[in-house]
Parts: C-alpha cells; sequence; structure tokens
C-alpha cells in the first residue's frame, strides 16, 4: 500500500499576520492527514497576538508561526492558492505555483476598535469563520 501525499495549501493575505496565520493553523490542524498548509503575505509584518489567543483557545498554536513573504514560495507549487481578503485577491492576481486558486475573503480582525474583550471577540468570529469555510471547501 502507498503512502498518500498531502495536498499543499498556500494561504495568502496581505500581511500574513492574522486571516492566513489562523487559516494555516486550523487546516493543518483539522486535516493533518490530507493536506499541509503555509501562508504568507503581500507585506509581511507579525503575527498579531489577538490570532496567536484565539488560536490557542481551541488548541492550536501559532506562536511559532512567522510572517512571510509571498516571494518566499514563488519556487514552489501548490495544490491551492488561495486568498483570505480582497487586497491580496487584487494584487496577486496570478501565482505560478498554484495549481487551483480560489478566493474567500474575510473581514480583517486587526482593523477592528474597542476594547480588549470586543477585539477578541471578533478575532473569534473570524477564526470560526475561516474554520466553517475550511470545513465546507476542503474537507
Amino acid at each position: 500500500m502507498h503512502k498518500s501525499v498531502k495536498q499543499t495549501v498556500l494561504f495568502v493575505c496581505t500581511h500574513n499576520s492574522a486571516r492566513s496565520q489562523m487559516a494555516e493553523g486550523l487546516l493543518n490542524s483539522l486535516y493533518e492527514n490530507k493536506y499541509q498548509a503555509y501562508s504568507a503575505g503581500m507585506e509581511p509584518s507579525v503575527v498579531n497576538p489577538y490570532a496567536i489567543r484565539v488560536m490557542s483557545e481551541i488548541g492550536i498554536d501559532i506562536s511559532k508561526h512567522r510572517s512571510k513573504n509571498i516571494n518566499e514560495f514563488m519556487e514552489h507549487k501548490f495544490d491551492y492558492v488561495i486568498t483570505v481578503c480582497d487586497h491580496a485577491n487584487e494584487t496577486c492576481p496570478f501565482f505560478p505555483g498554484g495549481m487551483r486558486r480560489l478566493h474567500q475573503s474575510f473581514e480583517d480582525p486587526a482593523s477592528f476598535e474597542g476594547n480588549k474583550a470586543d477585539i477578541l471577540s471578533e478575532f473569534r468570529r473570524i477564526r470560526d469563520e475561516i474554520k466553517d469555510w475550511i470545513t465546507e471547501e476542503l474537507k
């Protein structure tokens, strides 16, 4: 019996700080036997502490992740390249290593204002929306 090969997925967002990082962590956790996910940004910054926190609440550790530039992956081949924000979709219309391109825009939780509890609530909402989308589209 041969060992099945995991499909590779690259999630792309503007800053690779929240949405794409959460998507990477979720896909690797939910479907670790089927997929190997990565994430990158058009203008990478740092992984958002709120994203790290809301992911840890569901048992997924992304605290060791770093924000990566999409250029780091230009030589790689991916089964899927998935943009998770409109800006990345517009500025990255073609990725040479992507076999299949998907786009699903999620609100940027880092843009939400309010107290810490309000911001955490928005990060949780976006995390859950990403999880729901992944379980529907990539199961």
